[in-house]
């Protein structure tokens, strides 16, 4: 059932990602993320009303909210890696998550990987680079571009937010916690809209994009609850290794879709990352 789940995810995100790329060009970061969360607020909340006793719980209510104000927190750093810097720079960072997520896991709560586990998850990291980058040239002085730091502090961060979330859902369950984290970033987003004076926008935009918006928001809080329910059954490394694959699936809905070309090394790149993440998914025993 884990390598299901983590295979769930794969594809919503995959789809999910592409989508919120249309998103963010059509209406912006921040009713994106809003949409996105409030969606998953009221969708969810049917099936999470009989576990709201995990509120009740000091721990648990720690958790949650550290959980998801890292989330927050990371989110609103890779919006802004993203608007500073270049895409071709920034995206290849999104791999670190991976390792930042496998050794929080192998540190804090013992999970053990064997060495084959470990090569294809590497492999699966090496995939995301080749693919991410379209031109090798942008990293003779890519710590110098703009919004580098700030993505690779967003991406330490949700790789610590990944572990969060897996640790979350076995204390609490998958749908709670990402329940609780929908409620909570939602209710954040309201706040800076208000203050930035777009939050009269949201009805305007909800008739306008409102097939675009529904989407979008069903297939990220789909991602994000396959991904935590896979943690419940294999490890987490192991899930976020196969989940985050899904930059391959984005890639090919763009050739697909966007008319994008590959070069030699990303199709290199995107053959390594799907073997890898289904040799992952094959050899792992859960």
């Amino acid at each position: 059932m884990g390598i299901f789940f983590a295979f769930l995810a794969l594809f919503s995100w995959g789809i999910g990602d592409f989508l919120i790329q249309r998103s963010t060009r059509r209406f912006g970061d921040g009713l994106a993320m809003f949409f996105v969360t409030a969606f998953g607020s009221i969708a969810l909340l049917p099936f999470v009303f009989r576990e709201m006793g995990f509120l009740l719980d000091p721990i648990n209510l720690a958790i949650l909210f550290f959980t998801s104000a890292i989330l927050l927190f990371a989110g609103l750093l890779d919006f802004e890696a993203l608007r500073v810097g270049k895409i071709a720079v920034v995206e290849p960072i999104y791999a670190i998550e991976i390792p930042v997520t496998a050794a929080l896991s192998w540190l804090l709560i013992n999970e053990r990987l064997n060495f084959f586990q470990f090569l294809l998850i590497f492999l699966v990291v090496l995939g995301i680079v080749l693919v991410s980058v379209k031109n090798f040239k942008h990293f003779k002085r890519a710590h110098l571009e703009r919004g580098v730091w700030i993505a690779v502090v967003a991406n330490l961060c949700m790789g610590a937010a990944n572990f969060l979330v897996g640790v979350s859902a076995r204390e609490t369950s998958p749908l709670f916690i990402n329940w609780f984290i929908d409620v909570f970033v939602a209710v954040a987003m309201i706040g800076y809209l208000m203050h930035s004076g777009r939050a009269g926008k949201i009805v305007q935009v909800w008739k306008k994009e409102k097939r675009l918006i529904l989407a979008v928001s069903f297939f990220d809080n789909l991602a994000w609850v396959a991904y935590a329910a896979a943690t419940i059954f294999i490890p987490i490394a192991i899930a976020i290794g196969i989940s985050e694959s899904y930059i391959a699936l984005a890639v090919v809905l763009g050739l697909i879709f966007n008319k994008e070309k590959l070069v030699w090394h990303q199709k290199i790149g995107l053959i390594i990352t799907v073997l890898a993440a289904v040799s992952l998914a094959c050899f792992s025993k859960f």
